[in-house]
């Protein structure tokens, strides 16, 4: 036994003494552009001729990026490439935009493809670069056909769920109908929505059925004004037998100023705004303060800061909003989240938020029954509300993070992008 450990030992030391001879591939590898990505294994594969970093600050180049729904239903990809060492005061925005029809495998070929056009002008000053071939594959039209929709969007979904044990089954359906026209000057939104949920319970020989349904119209028309100001309004009808509305109905104008310009929105945001205008609600039964219709006046003020750094990202929001008729009746609500990388390898993320509630004007009078409480049919009285999410992490070995094997399954795999 003791002969067969000692060799199991010799040849480890062989096998490993040989795999670590530099190969020619290999003092390639160590000229390579040093580059913090936080990427799947497809951009792994589909990039070699980088070393991605798992430090920011071991890397020459490192890459951010954020994401914004775009008009159409797609999602607009920001990359920030910021040089560091020998490259900085280097730095490049690149911008994808998908759409609603691509698929997930479109939509990483394309986004490698931005990647690595972006990264060119780094790599070439790096022993790779009599490596690289650039080519164009498609040529361009000499004209651009116009847009026969006009920027408008149009999308519908139904899903619907069946869910059930022996005591127990569920039923939900949901429908939305939307129709979108978004360009620099102009913002349209509107949308139809419907939920109906029905929860059926056998306890011993009796059947309890549980009824939650909604429909609301929302619509959004904002006027773009400058850089920095924008103006619209929004119209909001709504049904809920969960907050007791019969019929509900919002009509808000507002203005928006952003500190920041717009166009640096997927960096920085520092935006103010105001809302104020008119309110009719008529309540399903009778209200705790005796109200079966009311018509109410109300306004609105926001503050949201959001900024994305290579340090990490920071997103804040205030809201307050009172009735116009009796200024106690009001929510003040506070939204945020942290996320930091402290020192090399180490992370934390935080975030939650909490609502002082005193604006519950459709409370039902004489309240909700047990089983209205235990399944959470009807909205119920409360003066604040809170949530919170932390976690920390703590990463340390090599600092190189180039190979991809996906053997046996486990974390290698998947296909979504992520970065920050």
């Amino acid at each position: 036994m003791k002969k067969l450990i000692l060799l199991g030992l010799a040849g480890g030391l062989f096998i490993s003494s040989y795999s670590q001879k530099a190969s020619p591939a290999d003092t390639l590898r160590k000229d390579a552009l040093k580059v913090y990505l936080q990427a799947n294994d497809f951009i792994r594969r589909e990039i070699p001729y980088i070393n991605y970093m798992r430090d920011i600050k071991d890397a020459d180049l490192y890459i951010i990026s954020s994401t914004q729904k775009t008009g159409s239903g797609g999602i607009e990809y920001t990359y920030f490439l910021v040089g560091q060492k020998q490259f900085a005061g280097m730095r490049d925005t690149l911008k994808y935009v998908s759409s609603p029809d691509d698929t997930q495998d479109n939509i990483r070929k394309a986004q490698v493809q931005l990647l690595k056009q972006g990264l060119m002008r780094y790599v070439m000053t790096t022993p790779l670069a009599k490596h690289i071939n650039i080519s164009f594959l498609k040529p361009l039209s000499e004209e651009v056909s116009t847009d026969k929709w006009n920027n408008w969007v149009f999308s519908t979904s139904v899903n619907g769920m069946l869910n059930g044990q022996k005591t127990y089954n569920t039923n939900q359906i949901f429908g939305r109908l939307s129709a979108r026209r978004i360009t620099s000057d102009w913002k349209l939104d509107f949308g139809l929505n419907y939920n109906l949920n029905l929860d059926y319970f056998h306890i011993d020989d009796q059947i309890i059925k549980s009824v939650n349904n909604g429909q609301s119209f929302n619509s959004l028309i904002v006027r773009s004004l400058n850089d920095h100001w924008s103006t619209g309004g929004s119209l909001n009808v709504e049904s809920s037998t969960f907050n007791n509305y019969k019929l509900k109905i919002t009509a808000m104008p507002g203005i928006e100023y952003d500190i920041f310009p717009y166009s640096e929105s997927t960096r920085r945001q520092l935006r103010l705004l105001y809302r104020g205008g008119y309110i009719y609600q008529s309540y399903m039964d009778t209200t705790i303060y005796n109200k079966l219709e009311e018509h109410l006046w109300g306004q609105q003020l926001s503050a949201a800061y959001q900024v994305l750094q290579k340090w990490g990202s920071i997103d804040v929001s205030v809201d307050w909003f009172n009735y116009l008729h009796d200024w106690s009746k009001n929510n003040l609500s506070l939204n945020g989240s942290l996320n930091v990388r402290i020192a090399k390898g180490l992370n934390i993320q935080m975030g939650g938020g909490a609502s002082l509630i005193h604006d519950q004007l459709a409370l039902v009078k004489g309240g909700a029954t047990r089983e209205e409480i235990l399944l959470r049919r009807k909205e119920l009285a409360t003066q604040y509300m809170y949530f919170t999410y932390f976690g920390l992490s703590y990463t340390f070995g090599s600092i190189y993070n180039n190979v991809v094997n996906p053997r046996f399954g486990g974390s290698s795999g998947g296909m979504t992008i992520i970065m920050n």
